[in-house]
């Protein structure tokens, strides 16, 4: 009882041992979080980071100064030693914001580190010294050891943190803002000081493509996918030229190393050419598609990776979590309110001028400087004579004089004041003037006065701070759709199982890691299931395959006998979606029913039978031929069509049939550039055996084929539609040579697929600018200016014979004189009406 009564007072007593490490823990957390790793929201900085920036400060005199004297000169404030600064100085000069480097201060994209701080200097950069340092609205504290005063936060007018980002883990919590562009930045600022809507997205040094979609703000819960940009160096290799953000040259490297090694991928050879720019080359292994690689890139290896923001910022000596649009306001608030501060200070400054500079004009134009010649008994009454003698002139000043005021004036030299010296103190009075109501004026516009600060920001420091990271869309990659076929799979038939390691059995087929497998057996069951060593689905295994989701296309023929009744029924069914692992009964549910005939065929063909009746049997036809087109693809749960009642001895393949379906329908999508069947985008029509015809506004052409694991550039495609050999393709392009528009009309006579071919006149800034295949195309032609505007149709057909592919074309007019021009469609109706050319 007395060892219970102990423990608790301990407990208790805050002075106990868990007391004790009760505060030290709370102390330690909240120091970490407000003093290590979370940003201040008034000035975006961690204190490391405004320890440094008051320090280059202070030893600012326009020259480069050695990071090592930097270092030295921050450790007065920052009581952390000299690797964590060093660490937090090259950081925020990679950044290429507030600090100007030289030497070698490494890469964030090859991850090289920088050199020793002896060999490398840096100093504030223009815009440091203009958006982060003021005296006059700093508000100060102690050093940590009281020697020294420091800023508690730099009165920073721009929101810095979201320019440079910041990334921090503290305890319980962590911090990551991701860095946006500098010159959108402002553009936002301005916008949300005029009351207008603003986006804001990330953009990174190492530039790349990046998918925003689910960006949320930059809140906790948000992602997006960053991707390096791969081209097609030609058929049989690819180029990367950055890096996503947060991957550096050789972890690229090496995750495509180790895809390669796991079988995800399957490349020949990766070579890396990185200096002043990233160059990572991938020479494809023969026989697979640089399609394919790429979004295997995308799908196994840091070629793409997702980021998902935190913004927690220090908030009145807190930790709050926020989202970009209110750090934005936050920070465009608390410019405000800064430039505000400057204004009042240099408001109270000129009328302290002012009030001087009026009082030194009365004393001498007054000759008020006499007094000081009469004889007085003491200093005091002299003082006091030269204040009584200013008494008249009194409702001509601001406020009243003080004695400091006396003092400084009696301390100008006595000196004859010609007229001269009057009229230039009245000059400097006017000014002053100006000067105030300037000011005044600002103050009392000061929103149009800060946005015009933002403004002279982005005009002065926004040249070379253009987005370097593309914003664009991505598709959703399938990984099954792309892995690499890198195992083999085997099976046991008779005793039901399947795998990669049953290596003494049947082989079937190569497949990947990433696959499902779909197998059927004798005794009509169905089950979808994962690659794997060795699995279980049932014995007498009939058929098996790899499994394609959502796949309308495989139909399955089907022959079965119920146990029950003895009657043989005929289905035809797809399997679209299914549950893994699951089985499916595809007869009437007898455990003695039994398949008598399968078979899968890719484009939903029916073929004829050959059904031979037990010779027992009272059936007068004991062989008949059986036609699976003449039953309808159903579900795969239906029961199916009877084919007999009587006893089945065996049923035999007789012939090959027809595809029962229509032609696959496809669509293009140009936002993602990919072929698709889920109706997304512009419709190209039912294809059977036909290619697609794609013209590039560069003047190429290629015929390709309907595979959907196909890339293409959509920015570059000017026309993609089914193609016809029997077509006539009417071009009208740009002959920069000759200045002028060339119309040409051809038929494609090329018949080698995925190969480039130039349709028009070779040569630099030629490009396409119209092009149709319609039977009789007519273009309509805006030419002139301003009144002068006026329209013209032209019937090319009537004008332009077809030639061949390769001929360059006719004249159709000067380059200058078109303004705009487009094809006449049956829904156009212009509101003039155009004058018709036919020649």
């Amino acid at each position: 009882m007395e060892n219970d009564n102990l423990e608790n007072s301990i407990y208790q007593n805050e002075s106990g041992i868990q007391g004790q490490y009760k505060n030290w823990f709370l102390e330690y957390a909240s120091y970490v979080i407000l003093e290590r790793a979370v940003p201040a929201v008034e000035d975006g900085l961690k204190p490391v980071q405004r320890r440094i920036l008051h320090a280059m400060k202070e030893m600012d005199d326009g020259r480069f100064n050695k990071v090592a004297n930097i270092i030295g000169q921050s450790m007065q404030y920052h009581p952390h030693g000299d690797a964590s600064i060093g660490d937090a100085l090259v950081n925020m000069g990679q950044k290429d914001l507030l600090i100007d480097t030289q030497g070698n201060w490494g890469d964030v994209r090859t991850g090289d580190a920088a050199a020793a701080p002896r060999y490398i200097e840096a100093r504030l950069s223009k815009l440091a010294q203009e958006i982060a340092f003021n005296p006059k609205t700093t508000n100060w504290q102690l050093s940590y050891d009281g020697r020294k005063q420091e800023p508690v936060t730099l009165p920073m007018k721009f929101p810095l943190l979201l320019a440079q980002g910041a990334d921090g883990i503290a305890v319980g919590l962590s911090t990551k803002i991701l860095p946006h562009n500098f010159c959108e930045i402002c553009e936002a600022s301005i916008k949300y000081l005029k009351g207008k809507k603003f986006e804001l997205y990330p953009d990174f040094q190492t530039g790349g493509m990046m998918d925003v979609s689910n960006y949320n703000d930059g809140k906790r819960g948000g992602k997006i996918r960053v991707r390096c940009k791969i081209e097609e160096l030609d058929k049989k290799s690819l180029i990367i030229r950055d890096v996503p953000y947060g991957v550096t040259v050789s972890q690229l490297c090496e995750s495509i190393t180790k895809a390669n090694d796991q079988g995800k991928i399957k490349i020949k050879k990766l070579t890396e050419f990185t200096g002043k720019n990233v160059e990572i080359q991938v020479d494809l292994a023969p026989g697979i598609s640089s399609d394919i690689t790429i979004d295997a890139l995308y799908a196994f290896t840091d070629c793409e990776v997702s980021i998902s923001p935190n913004a927690c910022v220090i908030i009145n000596q807190k930790p709050v979590f926020t989202s970009v649009t209110e750090l934005l306001k936050i920070a465009v608030n608390n410019t405000q309110n800064l430039l505000q501060q400057e204004l009042q200070i240099k408001l109270a400054e000129l009328n302290d001028k002012w009030h001087y500079t009026s009082l030194e004009k009365i004393f001498f134009e007054q000759k008020i400087y006499q007094e000081l010649e009469k004889k007085y008994p003491t200093w005091d009454d002299v003082l006091q004579a030269i204040e009584a003698a200013f008494k008249p002139f009194l409702k001509n000043l601001k406020r009243g004089i003080t004695r400091e005021d006396v003092i400084k004036l009696t301390e100008k030299p006595v000196r004859r004041i010609y007229k001269l010296d009057i009229d230039d103190l009245i000059r400097q009075i006017k000014s002053i003037e100006e000067e105030i109501n300037q000011v005044q004026y600002d103050l009392d516009h000061l929103t149009e006065f800060t946005i015009h600060y933002f403004e002279s920001l982005l005009k002065k420091y926004g040249k070379g701070r253009e987005r370097k990271t593309e914003i664009k869309a991505f598709d959703v990659i399938k990984v099954q759709q792309v892995a690499i076929a890198n195992t083999k799979l085997y099976v046991n038939r008779a005793e039901g199982f399947i795998g990669t390691s049953l290596k003494k059995d049947e082989y079937l087929f190569d497949c990947s890691d990433l696959d499902d497998i779909i197998v059927f057996t004798r005794r009509g069951i169905m089950k979808v299931i994962r690659v794997g060593e060795k699995s279980f689905v049932g014995k007498d295994i009939i058929h098996a395959a790899v499994f394609i989701k959502n796949d309308e296309r495989t139909t399955y023929n089907m022959i079965y006998v119920d146990g029950e009744s003895g009657i043989s029924y005929a289905k035809r069914f797809n399997v679209t979606g299914v549950t893994r692992d699951k089985e499916y009964d595809l007869t009437k549910g007898s455990d003695k029913s039994k398949v008598l005939y399968f078979s899968a065929n890719a484009n939903g063909e029916a073929e004829s039978v050959k059904v031979i009746l037990s010779p027992n049997c009272s059936a007068r036809n004991k062989e008949f031929d059986f036609f699976f087109e003449t039953i309808e693809i159903k579900g795969r749960a239906s029961q199916g069509n009877i084919v007999t009642k009587y006893p089945v001895r065996t049923i035999k393949f007789k012939e090959a049939g027809k595809s029962t379906l229509e032609g696959r329908k496809l669509w293009y999508d140009p936002q993602f550039g990919r072929l698709n069947t889920e109706e997304k985008g512009t419709y190209l029509g039912s294809f059977e055996n036909e290619n697609i015809l794609i013209v590039y506004k560069d003047g190429n052409y290629e015929i390709t084929t309907t595979e959907l694991n196909q890339r293409f550039e959509a920015e570059k495609i000017i026309l993609i539609e089914k193609f016809d050999p029997e077509k006539i393709i009417t071009v009208v392009y740009k002959d920069a040579a000759k200045n002028q528009f060339t119309v040409k009309r051809f038929k494609i006579e090329t018949s080698t697929l995925q190969t480039k071919f130039m349709c028009i006149k070779e040569g630099e800034d030629n490009f396409i600018e119209a092009i149709t295949t319609a039977n009789e195309p007519v273009l309509v032609v805006e030419t002139g200016k301003g009144a002068m505007v006026r329209k013209a149709k032209f019937k090319i057909s009537n004008m332009v014979e077809v030639t061949g592919w390769k001929t360059v074309g006719a004249k159709l007019m000067d380059y200058a004189k078109a303004i705009q021009m487009h094809w006449e469609t049956a829904q156009s109706s212009d509101q003039q009406q155009p004058e018709l050319f036919n020649e």
